[in-house]
């Protein structure tokens, strides 16, 4: 099966056809991912035993389809790692509300994506399982934190993934991976059952080479659950009923998106998508988003303090690594977190403990939640004459492996442009516009919550428009 040829729907259509059958869809896949996994290690855990649905009903679109699923995402046929040393053996009880609706709908659940360590990075070069290669150049990263399964896509492993987005963790992956990723709005897809990193901003969401597929999954894993008390009771709609028709539409372009910490050869690539958008028919114009500047400070002191506090069930005792030969209660505690964690979740521990502690609670996170509404309040007000945000994903394409692993205030730049939406819980993506140095670009689209439709419109727009899916990786499969 040759993913770079498919959709969700054509599969589904040879699947009811009898053309392929599930299981030999299955093992198809099953064996593309093993050619190319050794090199790219997009996968932390394969499903070799997994059992495939005997028929497909023509109802079910994504019955017998065998997706990726990022690894802090819980599962109870593979371990749930969260890329990290703490849970390298941890084995879940049940599973996350998403899978149980993936599950329901006939998903396969064909591997566990690698990451960056509780999602904490941008890069996938965090994980206790080793680097993920961007399947467009092995020397680049895929990005992250869902590069595992940003790259798994890319590659043509699988149709769709699962992915998780803090602070640009699904849609910077995908503008390095070029490819399309979205995060819903917050509340729009349940949180339980996702390792927490940060609980006010983390969300699950979907990455595919095409719009529709996403539309689909994401469609899937929607809607309540009584056992989110941040899940939203919206109605979901139909995503997959798209309209790849922009006539009409307001399209903002923040200023402060474009600015000189933009590449510009990152900025041409982009502008040419505005001009698609403007040239059929969508009505374009700059704005400003006065208090974006200030997100990444906000971000990393929110996140970590969440961090700090969510991390805190990670002490030796009930679940997770233990150290041994400890010598009392304490050692156990302090040896155990220090050799379970990495060097960058440590340190965002200790940046969340010291914003929360007494003293500096006021100084940092009050004032950083004070912020944080100001950044809401601009898009409101921007959304009350506008359909819709764009601008760059990323100010960069996919950097080398290991050029800022070693200093973090560069690689926290890395989410710039991604970091406001997630502040504001609105919906997200990236869709691919081109090339720049050889490598993907991707163009970043920002609707009013609860409006994801508006998006899988104009990004199917894009993807029509556009010749990008014509291209395939140098480390792209095929069976």
């Amino acid at each position: 099966m040759d993913y770079f040829d498919e959709t969700i729907a054509s599969v589904h259509q040879q699947l009811v056809e009898k053309k392929i059958s599930p299981t030999e869809l299955v093992q198809a896949t099953l064996a593309n991912i093993k050619q190319l996994n050794p090199d790219l290690n997009a996968f932390i855990a394969i499903n070799d035993h997994v059992s495939a649905p005997q028929t497909v009903s023509p109802d079910q679109v994504l019955q017998a389809i065998p997706l990726a699923i990022k690894d802090n995402i819980l599962t109870t046929d593979l371990k749930t790692t969260a890329g990290s040393k703490m849970l390298a053996n941890f084995q879940s009880v049940y599973p996350a509300t998403v899978m149980e609706k993936l599950l329901q709908a006939g998903v396969v659940n064909i591997g566990k994506t690698n990451m960056d360590e509780f999602a904490m990075g941008s890069s996938t070069e965090t994980s206790y399982f080793g680097v993920t290669k961007n399947p467009w150049n092995a020397q680049k990263v895929p990005g992250g934190s869902s590069g595992g399964s940003a790259a798994a896509v890319a590659s043509g492993q699988v149709l769709a993934a699962l992915g998780t987005d803090t602070g640009g963790s699904i849609r910077q992956p995908a503008s390095f991976n070029g490819i399309f990723g979205i995060k819903p709005t917050y509340g729009r897809v349940s949180r339980w059952g996702v390792i927490a990193f940060s609980s006010s901003l983390d969300q699950v969401g979907v990455l595919s080479r095409h719009v529709a597929d996403s539309a689909q999954v994401l469609r899937t894993i929607s809607g309540f659950d009584q056992r989110d008390n941040t899940s939203s009771q919206q109605a979901v709609p139909d995503f997959s009923q798209i309209k790849a028709d922009v006539r009409g539409l307001k399209v903002a372009v923040p200023e402060e998106f474009m600015g000189a910490g933009v590449d510009a050869a990152v900025r041409e690539q982009v502008q040419k998508g505005i001009k698609l958008l403007d040239q059929n028919g969508a009505l374009v114009e700059t704005v400003k988003l006065p208090h974006a500047q200030y997100a990444v400070q906000v971000y990393y002191i929110i996140a970590s303090s969440e961090a700090s506090s969510n991390l805190q069930r990670y002490d030796g005792i009930r679940y997770g690594y233990r150290a041994q030969d400890v010598q009392n209660l304490e050692d156990v505690y302090v040896r155990s977190r220090s050799e379970g964690f990495g060097d960058e979740v440590k340190r965002r521990i200790m940046l969340g403990t010291f914003a929360l502690s007494t003293g500096y609670f006021d100084a940092y996170f009050n004032k950083a939640a004070q912020v944080r509404t100001l950044i809401n309040d601009d898009f409101e007000k921007v959304f009350q004459d506008f359909d819709l945000i764009v601008g760059p994903t990323s100010p960069t394409t996919a950097f080398d492996i290991g050029s800022r692993i070693d200093d973090p205030v560069v690689m926290y730049m890395n989410d710039i442009l991604t970091i406001p939406a997630n502040l504001a819980g609105l919906p997200a993506a990236s869709v691919p516009v081109g090339f720049a140095d050889g490598m993907p670009v991707g163009l970043q689209m920002i609707a009013p919550a609860f409006k994801e439709q508006t998006i899988f419109n104009a990004a199917q727009l894009v993807e029509n428009e556009t010749n990008f899916l014509q291209q395939r990786p140098q480390m792209g499969g095929q069976n």
